[in-house]
């Protein structure tokens, strides 16, 4: 794109982040002002917010008769919790909030495109930038979790049905995918294919993908580490004897955020990095 362009995209995503940053402090300086306001004290919230987590614990707590003659009078009705500024500073945050965070998602970078996330099963050094692997790299063009089947549900919706998931994708006995609740998944089309993607871990670093038709990658910006979406995890497993989700053990699921994914008896294990893609260089889509 022109040169002029490149720099109104840019200054218009600096101006967005700086719109999210008065957003937070604005939303800090209404709320801590909402709480000064004489409306309820501290000690009074705090006296309510346990009175109503011990009912909603037990039944017994419904009605707690007051024995103690020399007690505090109880406290004077008052419209909630949440006090008019209180309500205000809550909706002006979570307004301006939204605006700036569609904004954000639309905003891509110059020369890309958004679209709807796909995701990456990448393999290699989390610390690596780059490497020549990309045979080993897959995409699932749509989220394969919602489309899974649970360990527990191997024999009536796989087995059952001729290797058949309720989703249409075909299960392999000889090679298969878990993710982190324990859910079979499909697996991912091999290779990744050659192209340049605008890929991110939901965290700090959003950068570009390069992607070569000789089997190379590399990213314009981080480590492979700094753009895997940590609470996504998935392995591909391998039955080397006798091995298949019959013995997996479901206690050892869900795998919290940034772990290793569980071993399977009777199978080997490879993890895989899950990269999100939001975005693709214009004119490779």
């Amino acid at each position: 794109p022109p040169s002029s362009t490149v720099a109104m995209s840019r200054v218009l995503v600096k101006h967005l982040y700086l719109l999210s940053t008065v957003a937070v402090l604005l939303t800090k300086a209404l709320t801590a002002t909402a709480f000064t306001r004489p409306a309820m004290s501290p000690s009074l919230l705090c006296h309510h917010a346990t009175i109503r987590q011990e009912r909603s614990l037990s039944p017994r707590y419904a009605k707690t008769p007051q024995t103690n003659d020399d007690a505090s009078p109880p406290p004077k009705k008052t419209t909630g919790l949440l006090g008019p500024q209180l309500r205000r500073s809550f909706l002006l945050s979570v307004g301006l909030a939204g605006v700036t965070n569609l904004a954000l998602a639309y905003a891509a970078p110059p020369g890309y495109k958004r679209i709807p996330t796909q995701f990456i099963a990448a393999l290699g050094d989390p610390t690596s930038s780059s490497g020549t692997n990309v045979s080993e790299w897959g995409l699932w063009t749509v989220d394969p979790g919602p489309r899974g089947v649970f360990l527990r549900d191997y024999q009536k919706q796989i087995v059952s049905r001729n290797d058949l998931a309720p989703a249409g994708w075909q299960f392999n006995s000889n090679d298969w995918w878990l993710e982190e609740h324990g859910l079979i998944m499909e697996a991912p089309t091999f290779p990744l294919p050659a192209g340049k993607y605008l890929v991110t871990g939901g965290r700090r670093v959003t950068t570009g993908l390069t992607v070569t038709g000789d089997g190379r990658w590399e990213l314009e910006e981080g480590t492979l580490y700094d753009v895997t979406h940590l609470p996504c995890r998935s392995a591909r497993y391998r039955p080397s004897s006798g091995g298949s989700p019959k013995t997996a053990r479901e206690r050892d699921f869900p795998v919290r955020p940034g772990a290793e994914m569980p071993v399977v008896e009777g199978c080997d294990k490879v993890d895989y990095a899950v990269l999100f893609v939001i975005g693709k260089e214009i004119g490779t889509m």
